[in-house]
């Protein structure tokens, strides 16, 4: 598997601003989304996890890639990367792997994060879970 690109990360690293220090928020951002994920509409039958997004911001899902359409092996793939947005207003960015280039491409900003878990989880156009 590649190594998941910042795009759009403008070389900025270390910890999402308002998250610097505060392990419960972390903590509690992850959980929301792990209890999230069970709602999503497509291959329920896998056990998603959630690991630190790219270079520590945000969160990252990863996913046995049963319909073997990006590995045929079924290993693991990249899902979804939800990032916060560095300008304190407690909004994210949502974005979805393009394997076919290997990257990261922006797919909503601006949402709570209830909202771009709906997205994720409803994935109507199959952009996410494919």
């Amino acid at each position: 598997m590649n190594a998941p690109a910042a795009a759009g990360r403008g070389g900025r690293s270390g910890p999402p601003a308002g998250h610097a220090g505060s392990g419960a928020v972390v903590d509690l951002d992850r959980r929301r989304i792990e209890r999230a994920l069970p709602r999503r509409s497509r291959y329920r039958y896998v056990q998603p996890r959630i690991e630190p997004g790219p270079e520590g911001a945000g969160w990252r899902v990863v996913s046995p890639n049963c319909s073997r359409n990006v590995d045929r092996d079924g290993g693991e793939i990249d899902i979804a990367w939800l990032e916060p947005e560095l300008d304190g207003r407690g909004r994210w960015r949502l974005h979805r792997r393009d394997h076919r280039c290997a990257l990261w491409t922006l797919h909503s900003e601006g949402l709570t994060l209830p909202e771009a878990l709906t997205l994720l989880c409803e994935d109507s156009s199959r952009e996410f879970w494919t």
